[in-house]
């Protein structure tokens, strides 16, 4: 089994990151078979507001600009790629890592639950979230490499 480290880049990402999801990132790249890199960890107000107005962010109220979010990224052959196939494997590592530390963490890919109450398969939370948002007549926002800590328990 390959093991994984974070790189330079990715540390400077989780600078001003809250240390839980910091502890749970470090842990889940030596957990998981997919190597990753932390694209985004704390932001600035500019930053959001550019994600924003180019899409790929629904909100200004980001839990990126709190320092309790941060987008893993998976790393194939030597490059970012936004691919489900890799990013279901880190969802499972940091589900593992997350409840091994005792951490509360909300996916990108099923927005409406926490990923540490579920043993459900990452593909398939995708799915079910997906149809629950049309049950009731709304669109689904999926960002699977994003992970946060709930406002519930990190306000």
């Amino acid at each position: 089994m390959a093991t994984f480290k974070l790189g330079s880049r990715s540390v400077r990402e989780l600078e001003g990151v809250h240390p839980d999801l910091v502890g749970v990132v470090r842990r889940a790249i030596e957990l998981t078979t997919q190597d990753f890199s932390v694209h985004d960890g704390r932001r600035t107000l500019t930053e959001q507001q550019r994600n924003v107005a180019a899409g790929v962010s629904k909100t200004l109220d980001s839990r990126h600009l709190t320092g309790h979010a941060v987008d893993l990224v998976p790393y194939v052959n030597g490059r970012l790629r936004w691919e489900w196939e890799p990013i279901y494997i880190i969802a499972d590592a940091v589900r593992i890592a997350a409840k091994e530390r005792g951490v509360p963490i909300r996916w990108g890919g099923a927005w409406d639950l926490l990923l540490t109450d579920t043993d459900e398969a990452p593909e398939d939370l995708v799915s079910d979230y997906v149809t629950r948002r049309r049950a009731v007549g709304k669109r689904a926002f999926i960002d699977g490499p994003h992970y946060e800590l709930p406002k519930s328990n990190y306000p």
